[in-house]
This record gives structure tokens, C-alpha cells and sequence, in this order.
């Protein structure tokens, strides 16, 4: 089904494919979506691109074009190809023919269908999630929007090569810092995180380099959400739950603030587990019969008074997550980046406000100290809890050895006191 009616559905199932919650079976069987979905047959591309480029042959533009595709997914498909002026090798995205009608009718239903449902589920109100997918479509599906996506892309990455150590952890520590990036510091992001739109390249000097693709879906942020999400991270990291509640406030969301940590941390604001270290039994329990007592409409309240920019750089994290966890990265690595790019964010605050380069040295200076504090507090949180542990299980293990001396001392004594 979801490779017969491609476009939504193709996105939809590629989706579901990178989120680490979904059963192994069902992800493995999608995760095909990403790079590998059924292509069109090549006469369609070959009439598409011939129409586009106003060609009576390919032969005009192409030196060689292999009707084999690289790769198909969800909108379009990519063919390898040389340009006949100057014998350059391309990649030609290719959009499949009569898409966007098919699209505008799947999101009429889609539309029509969340509106039953809010109709027999009264708490049940999500038609804000088809009009934002309806907006991300429109956006995929224009390829000059796309080109011009890119080479911003590239021009903000220009002095970063991504290049980085080999390994699977330290290529999950380059995405987090590379999305943290965009996030926190341009305001720009990739909004197609799936694992078939990056490729870990072997060159670098360094053993590799990470390779982005398919810049359909690109967000700008709003300035004062930007600087406002970093607040929130800092918040977060070192769980300041008045700022949190503040910023809870500002994004419109009141009381339902005090789940921020549990969505972007994986513990609870009164939590005393180190960061990145997740919840104990006891917290996971309390969580639970407290998120028992919320309801549906409470669930649609909350996502509803999100800023859209929230709710796209919720859907860019949790894809993130799923990317890391896979990879085996610890998910305090992921934390650490956030941190740091977001007390860089916050920095660039002061640049534009300040008049003097002293000024913006003291404030640079200022927050690469708070970094530091930060990076300080990560390995006191993970010591505390190592010792934490330590003392639990010597207590645990000195109690079982008090146990097993008075058996000993009791079978020893018996037969005197029996005598």
C-alpha cells in the first residue's frame, strides 16, 4: 500500500521507519522507504525532464543518463547522469509525474478523515498536524525552493567539513552537533531527518565526513524562538524549573511545561537521576499514574499551543534520538551537544547587541565559563551516581554478607545449644 500510492504515504512510512519506539519488524520492513521505494519507469522520467528542460532528446543536455535509478522514495527519484557541456558527473532529481495532483487529493482526505474522528472523539483535535503537513508538502515539493535550501545550507556549513573520527558513536556525536547547529545557532534546519537522506562518506582527514541530502523541507526559524529554545535547553540541562516554567509561559503552554524535561531529556524536573542517565523504577512509576490522570483533550491542548517552529524542531529531535540510539551513542551525547550549541546561540545574542569588540569578548567569555560549568556538571551528576550506585550495592552486598555469617554462626553454635 504505501509504495502503490507513493507521496504521503511514502513519507509517512519513512517516518515511522526512524522512530526507535516502532517494533524491529515493522521498521526494518519500511526503513526500504528510504532510499529504495519503486520507481517510475523511465519513459514518464525521460517525458518529465525533456518537457522541463525543453529538449526534443536528452542527448541535447545529457552526455550519458542511466534509466537506472540510484535511488526512489517518496516525491522523486535520482538518476546518475554527465552534462554534455563540460562533462560533469550530476545527480538529477527527477519528480514523479502527476504528484502534486495525486497529493492535494490525499491531503483532502486526510483532512476529511481527522476531521471525523474530532467529530467522534471529542478531545481528539489534531487538524493542526494535517494543515503543517500540508505546508511541508508545498515545500518538498518546489525543487528551486530545494536548490536554494542547499546552497544555504552549505554556505552556513562552509567552515565545517564534519569530519570526524570513525566510529559509529562519533559519527552519531557529528549529527547531534551538526543539527545543533542549525538549530540553536543559524535557525535553519534540514526537516527530513531519515536515515536515507545522510550518507557517512570515506574521505576526510579524518577517516570520514557526513553528507546531507535532499533539502526539500528546510525550516526557518523565528529569531525570538530561537534564542528562546536555547534558554530553555540551558534550563533543562541544569534543571531550572522556574526557567523552564517561564519559557512554558512564553511558548503558550503553561503547566504542561513540566514535561519539557521528561520529552527532551528522558527525566522528570524533580528527578535525581544524573543527565542522561534516564529515570529510576520509582520516578517511571509516579510518571505514569500522573500522565493516567491526563486525557486526550489535555494531549490535543497541549499540542495545539505549541509555535509551529516547536513542533518542527520536536519532530527534528525525535528523529535525531532515534538516529543516535542507534547508532549506540549514549544519549548524553546528544545532551552535551544541545547544551553547547546552546549557550552559542545564546551568544549571538550579544554580537548583534553589542557596540565594542571588548563587549563581545566578555560575553563570549562569560559563556564559554558557563560551558565549562556545564561540562563540569555532567561529570559530578555521572560521579554522584556512580558513588550513588557504589554505596547501594556495598550496602546491599554488606547486608547479604551480615546474612550469611549469622547462617554460618547459627549452624555452628546449633549443635552446642541442642547438646
Amino acid at each position: 500500500m504505501w509504495e502503490a500510492n507513493k507521496g504521503i504515504y511514502i513519507k509517512a512510512g519513512q517516518f515511522v521507519a526512524a522512530i526507535r519506539q516502532v517494533p524491529k519488524e515493522y521498521s526494518t520492513t519500511l526503513s526500504s522507504l528510504q532510499d529504495h521505494a519503486i520507481p517510475f519507469q523511465f519513459e514518464s522520467i525521460k517525458h518529465v525532464l525533456v518537457s522541463n528542460l525543453g529538449l526534443s532528446c536528452l542527448s541535447e543536455f545529457f552526455f550519458s543518463f542511466d534509466e537506472v535509478p540510484v535511488a526512489a522514495a517518496s516525491i522523486a527519484q535520482v538518476h546518475h547522469a554527465v552534462l554534455v557541456k563540460d562533462r560533469q558527473e550530476v545527480a538529477v532529481k527527477v519528480q514523479y509525474p502527476g504528484l502534486e495532483y495525486q497529493m492535494k487529493f490525499d491531503l483532502v482526505t486526510m483532512s476529511l478523515l481527522s476531521k471525523s474522528v474530532g467529530w467522534i472523539f471529542a478531545g481528539y483535535r489534531f487538524q493542526w498536524l494535517v494543515t503543517e503537513f500540508e505546508k511541508s508538502i508545498a515545500s518538498e515539493l518546489d525543487f528551486i525552493a530545494e536548490a536554494k535550501n542547499l546552497e544555504r545550507i552549505r554556505e552556513n556549513f562552509k567552515d565545517n567539513s564534519m569530519e570526524r573520527g570513525i566510529s559509529e558513536v562519533k559519527v552519531a556525536k557529528s549529527l547531534a552537533e551538526v543539527f545543533a547547529e542549525m538549530i540553536f545557532v543559524h535557525g535553519f534546519l534540514h526537516g527530513d531527518l531519515h536515515p536515507g537522506n545522510i550518507l557517512v562518506s570515506p574521505e576526510g582527514k579524518n577517516g570520514f565526513s557526513l553528507v546531507l541530502l535532499d533539502f526539500g523541507i528546510c525550516k526557518q526559524l523565528n529569531e525570538d524562538f530561537r534564542l528562546k529554545y536555547c534558554e530553555l535547553w540551558e534550563g533543562l540541562v541544569v534543571k531550572d524549573s522556574a526557567k523552564i516554567q517561564e519559557i512554558g509561559e512564553y511558548f503558550g503552554v503553561g503547566k504542561y511545561s513540566r514535561y519539557f524535561p521528561v520529552i527532551f531529556t528522558g527525566r522528570t524536573i524533580d528527578s535525581k537521576s544524573a543527565l542522561g542517565e534516564g529515570m529510576s523504577v520509582e520516578e517511571r512509576k509516579n510518571l505514569e499514574q500522573e500522565l493516567k490522570s491526563l486525557k486526550m483533550e489535555d494531549i490535543s491542548s497541549f499540542m495545539e499551543s505549541l509555535p509551529t517552529d516547536f513542533l518542527t524542531v520536536l519532530r527534528t529531535d525525535g528523529l535525531l534520538r532515534s538516529l543516535t540510539n542507534k547508532l549506540g551513542a549514549p544519549l548524553r551525547v546528544r545532551l552535551l551537544a544541545y547544551a553547547e550549541y546552546a549557550l552559542y546561540g545564546l551568544s549571538l545574542k550579544a554580537d548583534s547587541k553589542s557596540d565594542s569588540a571588548i563587549g563581545v569578548l566578555l560575553f563570549r567569555f562569560k559563556i564559554c565559563l558557563r560551558f565549562i560549568q556545564l561540562r563540569l556538571l555532567f561529570g559530578i551528576l555521572g560521579l554522584v551516581s556512580w558513588l550513588e550506585n557504589i554505596k547501594h550495592t556495598s550496602t546491599r552486598r554488606f547486608k547479604d554478607l551480615l546474612a550469611s555469617a549469622g547462617f554460618v554462626v547459627r549452624s555452628l553454635y546449633r549443635p552446642l545449644l541442642t547438646a
